[in-house]
C-alpha cells in the first residue's frame, strides 16, 4: 500500500509541482516550487521534508528535488484526477477553462474515487454519443441558456 494514502491537500499540491516542473525540466527547485504554489521557500522546505519521510520525494536542502517513483506514481494518480475534474468542466459543463483549473485544483482534494470513475464514466458516455450523432453537449448548452433566460 502506498505511503501517500493520507496525504493531505497541500502535500498533493506540492506533489503535482514537483511533477509539473520535472517533466519540464528533469528537476525542480525549492523556488520554482515556491512561485508555482504561491507559498513561501520556508513552507516548501516543510513539505519537501515530509515527502521525503515519507519516501515521496528526493530532497536535500540547496539540492535539486526529484520524485521517487512512489512519489512519481502518487502524482500521476494525482493528476489523473486533476485532468478528469478539469475536462468534466470543460467539455460537459461547458465551463471556461481558467474557472475549472481553479475548481479542479479545489476537487481533486475532495472527491473520493466513486466520484471520479462516475465522472470519467460520463465523459466517456457523452462523447460516445456525441460521436454517434447525439450532442449532448449541445442539448446540454440550449437547456442552461434557457434556464438562465437567454
Amino acid at each position: 500500500m502506498l505511503k501517500n494514502s493520507n496525504l493531505s491537500a497541500s502535500l498533493e499540491d506540492y506533489l503535482e509541482a514537483i511533477s509539473n516542473l520535472t517533466s519540464e525540466s528533469k528537476v525542480a527547485r525549492s523556488k520554482d516550487i515556491a512561485q508555482m504554489l504561491d507559498v513561501s521557500r520556508a513552507s516548501v522546505t516543510g513539505a519537501l521534508r515530509t515527502l521525503k519521510d515519507r519516501g515521496l520525494a528526493n530532497y536535500k536542502p540547496y539540492g535539486l528535488i526529484t520524485l521517487t517513483d512512489e512519489g512519481q506514481a502518487a502524482a500521476k494518480e494525482i493528476i489523473k484526477k486533476h485532468n478528469i475534474i478539469k475536462s468534466f468542466f470543460i467539455n460537459i459543463l461547458g465551463v471556461e477553462a481558467n474557472i475549472a483549473q481553479r475548481a479542479a485544483c479545489k476537487a481533486e482534494h475532495t472527491l473520493g474515487p466513486e466520484v471520479i470513475k462516475k465522472l470519467l464514466y460520463f465523459i466517456e458516455f457523452v462523447t460516445y454519443h456525441n460521436k454517434n450523432g447525439y450532442d449532448v453537449n449541445a442539448e446540454f448548452e440550449d437547456f442552461c441558456q434557457k434556464k438562465e433566460g437567454k
